[in-house]
């Protein structure tokens, strides 16, 4: 990561979502505000990760993680739940976007303080005021704990919220993962969605090169993978820390869901999930 900036995964996502709203046409997912919220760094990369067809599948995966979280986020809403989460949250832009702030819905942004500093620089060089709605919580994950940074931004931990929890697991170890599950889970009827990627072992031999080759290129850039789960060990995880409702989405599901048109050479196998968890009461 660069001092002061978000990490490359994190740019590199925001890039994947503003190709998807130009090439696309936002099938999958709209965000009005991805292309605008970029630096021009990354902005003048565009093109050429647009024209690369092996970033597509990518592509595609992000955006359709997006609107399955958002989609999720959607129904908490509808059961009361007045507080949203993001975890991680580099240049996401859903407070911008937030239709329920008139339902008393705050978003709660949490990342690195430097990290936050340069979105709010991104933010007003775009033109884009912050919205009332959101509360920025910056944390220094080796001196605090969620709880601590949460709570010192007026969160309720007494009261249900969703957490939007994207691009972040596999870059944390498996104890970081499962203290972050505790946390949500200590919440009453709280909800998760998160990401996720399988092990090596999983993908046949004919793909196991490539998806090792990514990660050792997220590896050279400080960003490297630490934690890989197997389906049904995460979801025993999950269930064993008292989540009653777990759907896990992996591209089968996802391409057949959100894709339509879209899906079209997309492999489906071993790669990435998107996870939704909900405690009960």
């Amino acid at each position: 990561m660069r001092v002061g900036e978000p990490s490359q995964t994190a740019r590199g996502a925001a890039a994947y979502r503003a190709i998807h709203q130009t090439l696309d046409g936002g099938i999958i997912f709209r965000d009005p505000f991805a292309s605008r919220i970029l630096d021009d760094e990354t902005r003048a990369t565009l093109d050429e990760t647009a024209a690369n067809p092996s970033l597509r599948p990518w592509r595609l995966f992000i955006a359709a993680r997006s609107r399955f979280s958002e989609d999720t986020l959607a129904t908490c809403v509808a059961r009361g739940v007045q507080q949203v989460v993001v975890l991680g949250a580099g240049l996401d832009t859903f407070s911008l976007r937030n239709p329920h702030a008139g339902e008393g819905v705050r978003v709660y942004e949490v990342d690195y303080p430097a990290t936050q500093g340069w979105k709010r620089e991104r933010l007003k060089e775009a033109g884009l005021a912050i919205p009332a709605s959101l509360i920025f919580a910056p944390i220094d994950f080796e001196r605090q704990s969620l709880a601590d940074a949460l709570a010192a931004a007026g969160f309720h931990a007494d009261r249900p919220a969703f957490f939007q929890w994207l691009g972040v697991v596999p870059y944390l170890t498996r104890e970081a993962v499962s203290t972050t599950l505790d946390f949500i889970a200590s919440m009453p009827e709280s909800e998760v969605v998160f990401d996720y990627a399988e092990p090596f072992e999983n993908y046949p031999a004919e793909r196991r090169a490539n998806i090792m080759a990514t990660a050792e290129r997220a590896a050279s850039r400080g960003e490297p993978w630490l934690s890989l789960f197997d389906p049904a060990e995460l979801s025993d995880m999950l269930h064993n820390k008292g989540f009653g409702v777990v759907d896990d989405l992996g591209l089968a599901e996802l391409t057949e869901r959100f894709y339509g048109a879209l899906k079209q050479d997309i492999r489906i196998g071993a790669g990435p999930h998107v996870v939704r968890a909900q405690m009960t009461p």
